[in-house]
């Protein structure tokens, strides 16, 4: 109930204060090609229920249709926009709305698509999947996207086993600490 209570204030404060740099990235978005603002992606949530999660589009429009669900550093489909707003993870704000209707957290494991399911055995699925998935996680705020898939894994395994209020405050200054001193990816 505390973390659910911090999780609606915190993205609620968030959407407020940010909502002039959520209309320009929409915009900017909007002008670069004419396509749509936002993205939205299936996602497996809590309790294994798929849900949608949206963000920012970084992407030509439909580049699902061109490649995967995961991208290179110099992905073609990336825009130049959605260079800067991927680097800064400003892309990831649209799920502050994920966060209020209650299908994300503040923090929590990134939101896995459902094709991700095989990495996982039964068991590790079921346990990663008694937290809500996150804006940012423990591998984030860790690795950021240098993490492998092994590496992944493991973190969001170790944070579901181990999920708290203190750690969550913990993981935001950390994630806070990668994006501002490392660039992002």
């Amino acid at each position: 109930m505390m973390k659910r209570s911090f999780d609606i204030l915190m993205s609620a404060v968030a959407i407020l204060l940010l909502s002039p740099v959520l209309l320009f990235i929409a915009i900017g978005v909007k002008l670069q090609d004419g396509g749509p603002s936002l993205f939205g992606q299936q996602r497996v949530g809590k309790g294994g229920r798929v849900f949608r999660m949206w963000k920012f589009r970084s992407m030509v429009t439909n580049a699902e249709r061109l490649g995967g669900y995961s991208t290179a550093d110099r992905d073609p489909r990336i825009t130049p926009l959605g260079r800067f707003i991927r680097r800064t993870s400003l892309d990831e704000l649209p799920q502050l709305i994920n966060v209020l209707t209650g299908d994300m957290s503040v923090v929590g494991p990134r939101p896995d698509v459902p094709a991700q399911r095989s990495l996982y055995t039964e068991d590790e699925w079921q346990t990663r999947h008694i937290v809500r998935p996150g804006i940012t996680g423990l591998a984030q705020s860790t690795l950021r996207s240098a993490a492998t898939a092994d590496q992944r894994k493991a973190l969001d395994l170790e944070y579901a086993q181990n999920a708290s209020l203190g750690l969550d405050l913990r993981i935001i200054l950390m994630t806070f600490k990668q994006v501002i001193f490392k660039g992002g990816n």
